[in-house]
This record gives C-alpha cells, structure tokens and sequence, in this order.
C-alpha cells in the first residue's frame, strides 16, 4: 500500500505531532503496541482505529486521515484534505460540534464524546466515545485538533 505523500511531509511531521499531542494531553498512546512494525506515518495510516485532523483555518480543513477514516467518509486522500471539517457533520449536528471544539480548545483535549456524522455519500454514523485533542508543534503552538475512535454504528 503506498501512503499518501509517500509517508513525508504530512504523513511523517504531521503524524509525530498527532501522537506527540495525544500522549501528552491524555496520558495515553494513540498507537498501541509494538513500535518496530514499520514507520509511524504507515503504522497510523494503517491502524484499524478512525484518526482525522484539521487545521487552523477560519474554516478548518481537513489535513489528515487515515484509511479507516478515508473508507468512514468515502473519500479519497486527495478529496479528504480539501474538505472543510464542518462538512463531516450534518447541518444540524455542527452547532455541537462547534461548542465541542470550542471546550477542547479551552481544555486541551475532551474524551468520550458522541455524535452523528455524515459521510460524501449522505450515509449516517453514529460515532461513540471519541476523543478529540488539541495538536500542537514542538514548540508548544496550537496547530489544529485531532480525533479518533474505534466505535461507530450506521443509522
């Protein structure tokens, strides 16, 4: 399988940053497991758990996700990361969303959260006990927001 971008830029700066992040907000590894099968960037693209990012624009746009999120939303890499972030949820779903990224941006990172989504297809899913976090560079300076999560059910 070739990665997106051939695993750099994006998939390899990018991806330290996500689990970096996630570590420290959570206590937590966002990649379980042994860490000598194959490069980070691979080992996330690959994994079974949903991982998305967005930036920092006004309005945010997708910057990454893995292939579990690319099948969720039905899109190609290249499709993914031009959408807007708003645009995973429908019209009347965004309200929450944006009051739950306005919390995790005050509170670093909120974890167990729940809400529908809406893939390029129209097709619903639930998602259930995601969590979402706050990316930043190693210099400490927000860069975007991440989630992930495992669990989902079709509406």
């Amino acid at each position: 399988m070739i990665l997106p971008n051939g695993g750099v830029g994006v998939g390899s700066d990018h991806v330290e940053r996500l689990v970096r992040s996630y570590r420290r907000l959570t206590g937590n590894e966002l990649l379980p497991g042994p860490e000598n099968s194959g490069s980070l960037a691979e080992r996330l693209f690959l994994s079974p758990i949903v991982v998305l990012s967005h930036g920092t624009e006004t309005d945010p746009v997708l910057n990454y996700g893995n292939q579990a999120a690319l099948h969720l939303w039905e899109m190609d890499w290249e499709t993914f990361t031009r959408t807007p972030s708003r645009y995973t949820a429908e019209e009347m779903e965004r309200t929450q969303r944006e009051q739950l990224l306005k919390k995790v941006q005050e509170q670093g990172y909120a974890d167990d959260y729940t809400g529908i989504r809406i893939s390029r297809s129209g097709r619903r899913f639930y998602i259930k006990k995601a969590t979402v976090w706050n990316i930043t560079d190693e210099d400490g300076r927000y860069t975007g927001q991440a989630a992930c999560f495992t669990e989902f059910e079709y509406c």
